[in-house]
Parts: C-alpha cells; sequence; structure tokens
C-alpha cells in the first residue's frame, strides 16, 4: 500500500532513497530529504507491506497536469518482485486525471511499466 511519508519514517525513507545512484552523497541525500519536506510541489510516498520496503518521490506540475516522478526506490532484498511497479500503478490510480511522467533517473524503469 502506498502511504504519505511522514517525518517519523525519515531515517526510513533516508535508507531507501540512498539506493538512488544520484544519492549516494550524504550532504546530497540530506537535501534532498529537506526539499521534500519543505517544497509543497514535492511528496514522498512509501510501500507499505508488514515493513516499509519502497520508495517514490514526485513533483506536481500543476500548470502542466502532470505528475514527474523524481525517485523509485525498493529495498534490495524485495527487489525484482514487481513492488516497483506496483507502487507507479497504486500512484497512478491515485491521480488518475494527471499524466505520469519520468525524469533521467526513472525513465528506463517507468517505460517498462508501460505508462510513458
Amino acid at each position: 500500500m502506498l502511504i504519505r511519508y511522514k517525518k517519523t519514517f525519515e531515517k526510513i525513507a533516508m535508507g531507501l532513497l540512498s539506493f538512488m545512484p544520484s544519492e549516494k552523497d550524504l550532504k546530497k541525500l540530506q537535501h534532498t530529504m529537506k526539499e521534500y519536506e519543505t517544497d509543497e510541489d514535492l511528496q514522498l510516498f512509501l510501500w507499505k507491506e508488514e515493513d516499509i520496503i519502497g520508495l517514490l518521490g514526485v513533483q506536481n506540475h500543476n500548470d502542466k497536469n502532470s505528475l514527474e516522478i523524481l525517485h523509485i526506490s525498493v529495498n534490495p532484498s524485495h527487489r525484482f518482485q514487481g513492488i516497483g511497479k506496483k507502487m507507479v500503478m497504486e500512484l497512478k490510480e491515485m491521480y488518475a486525471d494527471k499524466e505520469i511522467i519520468a525524469n533521467e533517473n526513472t525513465a528506463a524503469f517507468i517505460e517498462k511499466c508501460n505508462l510513458c
């Protein structure tokens, strides 16, 4: 189930976000987390089963009526089970009126989900 990020999940979210190649540096990772917490156009979602095992970060482009997927990450021990695709599909259902788009870091994965 896709749930909205809360500050109490910060360490888990940072851990998942650190699996993104662009977020390996601690200062960059901390900056990204701060942006998600302060920018109203950025939204972080977590994938929860028994534990939180995935993360999806999006930017809302109200002027273009689209959501851009900036970050997508799944705990390595839960990869290749379709969790990333489930997160994207549930996001698409939550925002059925918006186009889901990717950035350069997420494009290859999103194309596999047949959304773009």
